[in-house]
């Protein structure tokens, strides 16, 4: 009998240890830096909270954009990218990870095309959110018209894929590895296109302050997202 106590008294301080340990992980993520205006609906583009995470519905109705944060930032930073992306008519959907981690959750792009109907949808991710918004459209060649990786690689063969695939990425980001971005130009369309942000760095595409690691960016983060802005309106047109 002792020994059965024991045994439960281990399980539960295993158990207790292991839910302090998740809860101090979920907690430590990069938090968003004045975003509250871009998440609240102004003139041109309405936003709401749905069960998948934010929807940015501007004047377009015809094309979507699906995007997937990076690991461990809260999803509002990128709330300023697509809201711009909106206001130039691509509706956009911004997925909330579990965990802020979005290998937990790449096929959650499949809730959305369910309860919205657009005639083309578009993918696209920030660091690990591109590089799962990639492996994501891999398997679903036929369902979207592009996708955009920012300062994100593929890591599954996407050379088959019919759909405009564009990396995105700042001249002084030292988070990207340039040697898995250079595999990744192999496992796309060879019609791929790239563009290089002068200046720009790895935390800029969203709005949530340094990363551990990071250059330091020459331009601002507005600036860093007009030109992402422009590279992808340019593409759906």
């Amino acid at each position: 009998m002792k020994k059965w106590v024991k045994v439960l008294l281990i399980l539960f301080v295993i158990s207790v240890a292991l839910v302090m340990v998740t809860a101090v992980y979920a907690s430590d993520y990069y938090r968003a830096v004045a975003v509250g205006a871009y998440i609240t609906s102004g003139n041109t583009v309405a936003v709401s909270q749905i069960d998948e995470g934010y929807f940015f519905d501007g004047p377009g109705t015809e094309d979507a954009l699906i995007f997937y944060p990076g690991a461990k930032v809260d999803e509002t930073s990128y709330a300023p990218l697509l809201n711009s992306l909106a206001e130039q008519g691509v509706d956009c959907f911004l997925v909330r990870m579990p965990m802020k981690l979005a290998f937990l959750g790449m096929n959650n792009a499949d809730n959305i095309r369910a309860e919205y109907s657009y005639a083309h949808y578009y993918l696209a991710g920030h660091s690990l959110g591109g590089a799962m918004a990639a492996d994501y459209a891999a398997e679903h060649t036929d369902e979207y018209s592009g996708l955009f990786l920012l300062a994100a690689y593929p890591s599954k063969d996407l050379s088959k894929a019919e759909f405009p695939v564009v990396f995105i990425y700042g001249e002084n980001d030292l988070v990207l590895s340039r040697e898995k971005l250079n595999e990744g130009f192999s496992l796309v369309p060879s019609d791929y296109s790239v563009v290089k942000i002068s200046g720009g760095n790895h935390a800029q595409f969203g709005s949530y302050g340094e990363q551990d690691g990071d250059g330091n960016a020459a331009i601002s983060a507005e600036e860093q997202q007009r030109i992402t802005v422009d590279a992808i309106v340019n593409v759906i047109g």
